[in-house]
């Protein structure tokens, strides 16, 4: 069985706000960015933007390369378990 990545906002909570003890309110001020956008991040409700992963990166919280690559891991891992539609081939054969 696959094991798909989990959201990046989870990882922010559970590994950098709570080892803190750093309350969403406050990491939305020192982030610069309301409390509802950022829980929404948080609860997987909203995905990690490029603006918020320079924000996190000029907080000092990894790099805004490695967030926007959490990102995409996660939202490709959501990608492939969506069904997708019929596709055929792009080249020599399409007509």
């Amino acid at each position: 069985m696959m094991k798909f990545p989990p959201h990046p906002g989870e990882l922010l909570r559970e590994d950098v706000l709570l080892p803190l003890d750093l309350s969403v309110t406050e990491a939305a001020k020192r982030l610069g960015m309301s409390r509802v956008a950022l829980s929404r991040v948080l609860h997987g409700r909203a995905a990690v933007s490029p603006d918020l992963a320079v924000r996190l990166e000029r907080a000092g919280v990894s790099t805004a390369r490695a967030w926007l690559s959490m990102q995409a891991n996660y939202d490709l891992a959501q990608a492939l378990m969506r069904e997708q539609p019929p596709v055929r081939p792009i080249g020599d054969e399409a007509a």
